[in-house]
């Protein structure tokens, strides 16, 4: 397949990933400038060095390594990261697909298809995780996931405390929930406990 088509694969492929599903639904404009970066520029040096003596190998873990600053320099959350990688792999696949054909476009199309269900708003949308602190220690699980099922309005799936303030009379907990069919977050009270963080 001519490198230009596989480039213009590419271009479509990143801003369908970037614009048609990432920012219409998180909305974080640096991280557009991100993906679309890293995927040019993934594009680029895989072209050159698949057509060069130096072995892709050593490219690929240029760009791991790479990578790994990049996601550390930075809090990302766990869908902006999949989005990241998913932008460094359609860069991949069309800077090496010049050897492997429609296998690369393939590829990409899949990409795209993964990320367009799997980080679809209606699925699993009953399902969230919420950081909550509450005004008292809690000691015992059982009390404290009945008083959050109480507080959240769902029914909670996981809990995890984070910190018990016996001092200070606080709980720190990460909790996951579902909510019930047709519901929504319980709106947040002053008393007995707080929230922060956002649902995610």
């Amino acid at each position: 397949m001519p490198t230009l088509a596989l480039y213009a694969v590419d271009l479509v492929a990143v801003t369908i990933l970037t614009f048609g599903l990432y920012f219409p639904r998180h909305r974080r404009r640096d991280l557009v400038v991100a993906y679309l970066g890293v995927n040019v520029g993934v594009l680029v040096v895989a072209t050159t060095l698949a057509s060069s003596a130096v072995g892709a190998g050593l490219g690929l873990g240029l760009f791991g390594v790479l990578s790994i600053i990049r996601l550390r320099s930075n809090e990302l959350s766990q869908h902006e990261v999949a989005y990241y990688f998913a932008a460094l792999a359609i860069g991949l696949l069309g800077g090496l697909s010049s050897s492997t054909g429609w296998l690369g476009v393939v590829g990409m199309g899949m990409i795209l298809v993964v990320m367009a269900v799997g980080d679809h708003p209606r699925l699993l949308h009953r399902h969230r995780s919420q950081l909550v602190v509450l005004d008292h220690a809690f000691s015992d699980e059982a009390a404290l996931t009945a008083h959050l099922e109480g507080l959240l309005g769902g029914r909670v799936r996981s809990v995890s405390v984070q910190r018990l303030d016996l001092v200070n009379d606080t709980t720190t907990v990460e909790v996951r929930f579902e909510l019930p069919r047709g519901g929504s977050p319980a709106a947040p009270v002053r008393t007995p406990a707080r929230t922060a963080g956002a649902l995610a």
